[in-house]
């Protein structure tokens, strides 16, 4: 893999020809111009001087875009440590909810309806089965985040499910721990799934909120979905809380691609490693188009103010401090915030990297620790394409 291909880089060499046979949307031009200027002199930094060799280095802000593969590993560090008080002492699942790929289309015409429809329907089938009185009889808690993504950068939009094993009962005094593997039958989701998923769609389809479905497609689209199983994945996750959040960090910032994956690009083609899960999880290596390539990410932007994380259950925000006190109680377990056995995170916001304040005022010339700020650099007008 060569350190040198960056997202940026493709960008600027593929996005013209990509804008010259397609219109971006507002919200993709404004990814791929931050993307492009990411960690470079256009957002502003700081100057860094040595005060006994006088080595000087600059560093860049970041853009911060959730969309941007170098800025997902310090938000990913710093929702992990906002969660750590969440932590139950429990066993956690982990369950996936895939939309059909026949419904691609529709997420491309209308994705806000779509996503919105799509966590309201996964909650609400994990509420019905958790509040069963031949199940857990109680309140599940959720963590969801979405996915738009496969490996091979297409589209396949699934979310991702992480649930404390058990449920505090309807009045707050009892925990009722999960007894199952998987926590509940899998074959009985997807079927409820399926078919209040293929009812919400059509709700919404009727109240006016796809107006650009064809029409003619809309009933045989659904009435076909009714007819083929839908997939939903299920399997314990963690048994000890302290590996609960790294498990969940995996899929909470992750984006389209990483950079990492980038193997080579040339005047023509982009090459990347993917898994492929269809051959039992082997690493194969793709080589595409550069403009599809641009294509497949711009697919993945997602529209301005959607929530890709989401809570739910006695996580919500709403009461979240409050229900997990319960659940401890009744767990006999003591609250313990935040835990000493994390790497520290750099509050700075928008620094490149993610260095500790140690290695921050090292020098890399002569490793004393003597480096300092002697300049803010600004940030410069940025041309706006959107």
């Amino acid at each position: 893999m060569s350190a040198a291909v960056s997202m940026s880089q493709i960008l600027t060499q593929f996005l013209p020809e990509v804008r010259r046979t397609r219109r971006l949307s507002p919200q993709q031009a404004k990814v791929t111009n931050l993307i492009g200027v990411c960690r470079t002199a256009a957002l502003g930094g700081r100057r860094l001087q040595c005060g006994e060799c006088d080595y000087a280095v600059e560093q860049y802000h970041s853009c911060r875009n959730r969309h941007c593969p170098r800025c997902q590993r310090e938000a990913s560090e710093a929702w992990l440590a906002k969660r750590q008080e969440d932590l139950l002492p429990v066993p956690y699942f982990h369950l996936v909810f895939t939309v059909p790929h026949a419904l691609n289309g529709w997420v491309q015409c209308h994705p806000e309806t779509m996503y919105a429809v799509l966590f309201r329907v996964v909650w609400h089938t994990l509420r019905q089965f958790g509040r069963d009185a031949k199940r857990l009889d109680g309140d599940l808690g959720m963590t969801a985040v979405l996915h738009t993504w496969g490996q091979d950068m297409g589209q396949h939009v699934h979310l991702h499910c992480l649930i404390p094993g058990g449920a505090l009962s309807r009045g707050g005094s009892e925990w009722h721990p999960a007894r199952s593997t998987y926590l509940f039958p899998v074959k009985a989701l997807s079927r409820h799934y399926r078919g209040l998923m293929v009812s919400e769609l059509r709700r919404a389809y009727l109240a006016g909120e796809l107006s650009r479905l064809v029409p003619e497609t809309v009933d045989p689209t659904l009435n076909a979905l009714m007819a083929k199983s839908w997939v939903v994945y299920a399997r314990g996750t963690c048994r000890h809380s302290d590996s609960v959040l790294g498990y969940l960090s995996q899929y909470t910032h992750r984006i389209a691609i990483s950079e990492r994956r980038l193997r080579s690009v040339d005047t023509k083609t982009v090459v990347f490693d993917y898994k492929d899960y269809a051959a039992g999880g082997q690493r194969k290596v793709m080589r595409l188009q550069g403009e599809e390539f641009v294509r497949r990410f711009l697919l993945h932007v997602l529209p301005p103010g959607l929530m890709r994380i989401r809570h739910y259950g006695f996580l919500a925000n709403c009461h979240r401090r409050r229900k997990l006190k319960q659940i401890r109680r009744c767990l006999s377990e003591s609250a313990t915030k935040g835990r000493t056995n994390k790497p520290a995170i750099d509050a700075r916001p928008g620094i490149a990297g993610t260095m500790s304040r140690e290695q921050l005022n090292s020098c890399p010339r002569c490793r004393q620790r003597s480096m300092h700020v002697v300049l803010d650099l600004p940030k410069r007008r940025l041309r706006r394409d959107y």
